[in-house]
């Protein structure tokens, strides 16, 4: 088991059909998941990122369904996230006007300090398919976080492009922010950035994943969107 000596929440949302499960299987399995089903409720998969200078970090990531009928659940995980990946599709514009709204949600119910990066994502597409062009520009969605107080980045999940890159941005920003502030002891987050006491078993445990990652995990459905009571179990290979 790899090594870490702080801890992160992420949360990945953004409008149904942008790829966020396709981003979170590439992220944790190196892998493409093609014509993939919606996501129904929430999906958890972890990874440790190096940030240089001996700093290992464990992501929690949280991948919520981005249909409006589960937005009420949801929005449960997104308690205690420190970093979030605001997902839209370059080749569909009805993800990027939804931004807006997502992105209210993130900064009413994440941590005060949530660090969002605006991710567009399938950018593989405008190249490869003849009937997905790209809607909305590089400049226009720069632009538009930007001017939101967020950063930007394009990344293809089908090819793995910035994928890595996109939650070590963000990895980055939350322990900066953490060790800025921590010395003075009014961070909540710069409390959760150390390695989690394993929970103890419990017998209320419902699987809310869908079986799409390598490891999946079993979580107590009373842990609002904690690791607290998610247990790791490796998915048999595929016959």
């Amino acid at each position: 088991m790899a090594s870490f000596q702080y801890i992160q929440k992420h949360v990945i949302v953004g409008q149904a059909g942008c790829g966020k499960s396709s981003i979170l299987v590439q992220l944790t399995d190196g892998r493409f998941l093609k014509d993939s089903e919606p996501t129904i409720g929430v999906e958890f998969g972890a990874r440790v990122v190096d940030l240089g200078d001996n700093k290992r970090v464990k992501l929690q990531i949280w991948d919520t369904a981005g249909q409006e009928s589960f937005r009420s659940i949801t929005r449960s995980y997104y308690r205690g996230a420190e970093g979030a990946l605001l997902v839209f599709d370059v080749t569909h514009r009805s993800s990027f006007a939804a931004l807006p709204e997502w992105l209210e949600d993130l900064r009413q119910y994440c941590e005060e300090n949530v660090q969002i990066l605006v991710v567009g994502n399938k950018v593989d597409l405008d190249a490869t398919d003849s009937s997905a062009k790209r809607e909305v520009s590089s400049e226009e969605a720069r632009e538009w976080a930007a001017n939101n107080d967020c950063k930007y980045i394009e990344t293809s999940a089908a090819t793995g492009h910035n994928i890595v890159e996109a939650f070590e941005l963000v990895a980055r920003a939350i322990h900066e922010l953490v060790q800025a502030t921590s010395s003075s002891g009014h961070s909540a987050a710069a409390a959760r950035s150390r390695p989690p006491t394993p929970p103890a078993p419990r017998p209320d445990v419902a699987s809310v994943l869908s079986p799409r990652l390598s490891t999946m995990y079993h979580c107590d459905t009373t842990s609002n969107g904690d690791e607290q009571g998610c247990t790791p179990r490796t998915r048999p290979p595929a016959s």
